[in-house]
């Protein structure tokens, strides 16, 4: 009897750090779901209004619809093993930094808005 006590005098001590870390994976997956949706949402206007009907814009929309389908597919793995991580170490009473994953999606979002920037400076200037 004395174990479950214990564990749950363990879950309760940590129930702060435990909302929190459900907080955080919450806020990762609406940034995945928000990136994903800038790749649908660049795809189907670019087809839709027919902005342009130059065969290398058109290719270069796709292209970047389906990078932000991957980046937001990305973020959304990456939070999960984050959350599962975090969930872990708290429960271990560690707290161990995950700045690998942060600069990884932050690397795979950069490109992303550069290769917005790229498309959007496409149909501008041609």
């Amino acid at each position: 009897m004395a174990a479950p006590k214990k564990a749950q005098e363990q879950s309760v001590q940590y129930a702060q750090q435990h909302l929190a870390n459900e907080r955080t994976y919450l806020a990762w997956i609406r940034t995945a779901i928000s990136i994903t949706g800038v790749g649908f949402l660049t795809t189907s206007l670019h087809f839709t209004i027919k902005i342009s009907t130059d065969h290398f814009i058109n290719t270069a929309a796709i292209i970047l619809g389906i990078f932000a389908c991957i980046v937001g597919i990305i973020t959304g793995v990456m939070a999960s093993i984050q959350y599962s991580r975090k969930r872990k170490e708290i429960q271990e009473g560690l707290f161990i930094p995950s700045n690998h994953s942060i600069i990884f999606v932050s690397i795979l979002f950069s490109l992303l808005v550069f290769m917005i920037f790229t498309y959007l400076s496409f149909l501008l200037f041609m």
